[in-house]
């Protein structure tokens, strides 16, 4: 179950574990900032090879340190690494302090590191040969298709858990469509990776009905 403010504390730790120990060195070596769901947590899809599997930093697979109660400069200094944002490529940032602690709940971050497993299979059976893509920016796993986003955000300042949504890049109207963006659902509320499948495809075949 989600105790709201040990998710958030969770999810604010591992999305700056994200920014400034993955995309971060990853853009400097390999020019892209992509990511992408890997088992337990998340990893780079260029050099450097590193990864986030439950509370661990990985580099080369080899677990480099525990992330709670480390800080993102000492694992960089221990996987030899230049720490930091992947620079100039986008603006909202989420500003974590390299040197204060990161703090983790195990339980907590598996709720997270679970609805991206849940979303990435999802979304790969929604759009056969796409690859989802987990983006530092907003922490999201997602892919679009005929002009319309659909992924995983693990909660953000709107709805702070798990959820999944679908985001038309031309507004539609209807009950469906229950937020500013498009549409979404918690995980919780939808309750399994067959009833995510669903809801993707409820939409898909929405927006590509109802007019733009």
């Amino acid at each position: 179950m989600t105790n709201a403010e040990d998710y958030r504390r969770t999810r604010e730790s591992l999305h700056a574990v994200a920014e400034q120990l993955l995309a971060g060195p990853e853009y400097r070596r390999s020019r892209t900032i992509r990511l992408v769901a890997a088992p337990g947590g998340f990893a780079t899809v260029k050099e450097p090879k590193l990864a986030v599997r439950e509370d661990l930093l990985l580099a080369d697979d080899e677990p480099v340190g525990k992330l709670h109660g480390s800080t993102i400069a000492e694992l960089a200094a221990a996987a030899g690494l230049e720490p930091g944002m992947p620079e100039g490529v986008y603006a909202d940032v989420t500003g974590f302090d390299p040197h204060a602690q990161l703090w983790i709940d195990a339980d907590q971050a598996r709720i997270l590191t679970r609805a991206y497993e849940l979303g990435d299979a999802a979304l790969r059976a929604l759009g056969p040969g796409a690859t989802p893509v987990l983006w530092p920016e907003h922490f999201d796993i997602g892919i679009d298709l005929d002009e319309v986003n659909y992924g995983v955000s693990p909660g953000d300042a709107l709805i702070g858990e798990p959820y999944a949504y679908i985001g038309p890049w031309t507004p539609r109207s209807g009950d469906f469509w229950n937020q500013s963006f498009g549409a979404a659902r918690t995980i919780a509320e939808l309750g399994g990776s067959e009833a995510l499948l669903e809801f993707f495809t409820a939409g898909r075949l929405l927006a590509a009905r109802e007019p733009k």
